[in-house]
């Protein structure tokens, strides 16, 4: 069984937790210094993983910003942007998402089996369709990103994959940026779910860094051995 790629999940919350607002509106929980900070993890990174849900209400492009990094990307022969990756349960999925029709990358989606068939036929033209099992196993879709050759994956969310990711002991690092404001609306989606984590008051994560970067903050917690801060 291959390795699972390191990987590192990275979200923005509020100071009391929230994603973003209990609306469709969304909410910028960073600043342009700190959008630049996340290309350039983007930019070392062999995939980018994001839920379904994401790339129904963000719409999400997921590709490298600066030039300066695609170039560079190009120079040591890679794509611009990183692999592009989602998993999905339903295969409710548009084709014509940015997702899918933005970036000359590599586009999959890991499905759960049952709904595998669906999802071929609508997005076969424009992605890869993979079994991820039934339900979908983040462990299987990893080890499977690793026989793929992902050495090094980003999870951008939302909460459910983050939740997925942790609860399952497969992050190796989490990279939280706090914003100056709180949401105030238990309607809105929190930075994770309930779950069984492996971090608690018995074992604690450990704070491998602190950062501030303009009006928000960034915590970076070292997840298992693999760390490294860089």
């Amino acid at each position: 069984m291959a390795e699972r790629p390191y990987t590192l999940l990275s979200c923005g919350t509020s100071i009391d937790g929230y994603l973003g607002g209990a609306t469709e509106q969304r909410l910028a929980l960073s600043n342009e210094a700190d959008f630049d900070r996340v290309d350039a993890v983007r930019a070392g990174c062999d995939a980018i993983m994001v839920g379904a849900a994401t790339v129904r209400q963000d719409n999400p492009r997921l590709l490298v910003r600066s030039a300066a990094r695609r170039d560079e990307r190009v120079v040591q022969g890679l794509g611009p942007s990183p692999i592009k990756v989602t998993v999905t349960r339903g295969a409710q999925l548009d084709a014509c998402a940015n997702f899918f029709t933005v970036g000359d990358v590599e586009k999959l989606v890991y499905c759960a089996s049952a709904a595998v068939a669906e999802a071929r036929s609508r997005l076969g033209p424009v992605a890869t369709v993979i079994d991820g099992g039934w339900p979908v196993d983040m462990r299987q879709v990893s080890e499977d990103l690793g026989a793929r050759g992902v050495r090094r994956m980003m999870v951008e969310g939302g909460g459910t994959v983050h939740t997925q990711f942790l609860t399952g002991d497969l992050a190796d690092e989490l990279q939280l940026v706090v914003a100056p404001f709180f949401i105030g609306d238990s309607r809105a989606r929190r930075f994770v779910s309930d779950g069984q984590f492996p971090w608690n008051p018995q074992r604690r994560a450990t704070l491998a860094e602190v950062r501030q970067i303009g009006d928000v903050v960034l915590l970076r917690y070292a997840l298992s051995s693999r760390f490294r801060l860089d």
